[in-house]
């Protein structure tokens, strides 16, 4: 353990700097989108068109995180359950695993939190609710297989991605233009999370866990799927825990890219 934080705590701050970036964009985008005090929301009353700028918006901002110099080190997962899954393919130390999942969870909070203060309470406002997921007029059980879809989905496209070597550079444009696509389309079911650290900072200050355990365990189990179909199916080995490796970062997997 030791070892670990010595050696890899700045990849440890990039995760929790990354997913807090991610939910201050969240904040600032649901603020402009949303809030009755704005004159874009005044506008924009159409609620599929505010979901496709909302998913647009979104997906940029994780384009951004895994194709920046932060995110090209860490590997830009982001998430518990991109971190899990790829341990549980062999590809990333334990102690490693856990670091990543609590600065995650961590820096999700921090972010949403920080938004609050820089926005004057306006994320807070019952229009925003800081940006929590809960479910749709479907329910838990909607918003449960819906999420185990979207991240089974979007799992299943990283790994196919990022270990087929022409395609490995785009991984990252996939994986945000599924992100944009989601939020256009499935929010309405569950809120659209696939991310446990995600809903839990936007739980934690809005003091709304309506169903949240659909969200600590329905992305994990969609992306644990994906992860045991890629083994069954005997395709190709994964050779990296980064979505992003195509870059001088140093590397703290279990990567295969050096043999």
């Amino acid at each position: 353990m030791n070892d670990a934080i010595h050696n890899h705590w700045p990849e440890y701050l990039m995760e929790a700097a990354g997913l807090g970036i991610f939910m201050m964009s969240a904040g600032a985008f649901a603020v402009v989108l949303y809030h009755p005090q704005s004159p874009l929301a005044q506008v924009l009353v159409d609620p599929l068109l505010r979901r496709v700028l909302m998913g647009c918006a979104m997906g940029i901002t994780a384009i951004g995180l895994i194709y920046s110099p932060w995110g090209k080190r860490s590997g830009a997962h982001f998430n518990p359950a991109v971190t899990l899954t790829f341990l549980r393919l062999g590809k990333i130390a334990p102690w490693d695993g856990l670091f990543y999942v609590g600065a995650q969870f961590l820096g999700g909070v921090a972010g949403l939190l920080l938004v609050a203060l820089v926005s004057r309470g306006l994320v807070a406002d019952p229009s925003v609710n800081y940006v929590v997921t809960i479910p749709g007029a479907g329910g838990a059980a909607a918003a449960f297989l819906a999420e185990i879809a979207i991240s089974l989905g979007l799992m299943s496209v990283v790994l196919a991605a990022s270990n087929t070597p022409r395609l490995a550079p785009l991984t990252g444009v996939f994986a945000g233009a599924l992100v944009a696509t989601f939020i256009t389309v499935e929010a309405p079911i569950s809120g659209m999370s696939m991310n446990p650290a995600r809903s839990f900072a936007s739980a934690l200050p809005a003091d709304l866990w309506t169903a949240f355990w659909v969200y600590l365990t329905a992305p994990l189990l969609g992306m644990l799927l994906a992860a045991e179909l890629r083994l069954r199916l005997s395709l190709s080995p994964v050779i990296c825990a980064k979505l992003h490796h195509d870059n001088p970062a140093r590397c703290i997997f279990r990567c295969g890219y050096a043999r």
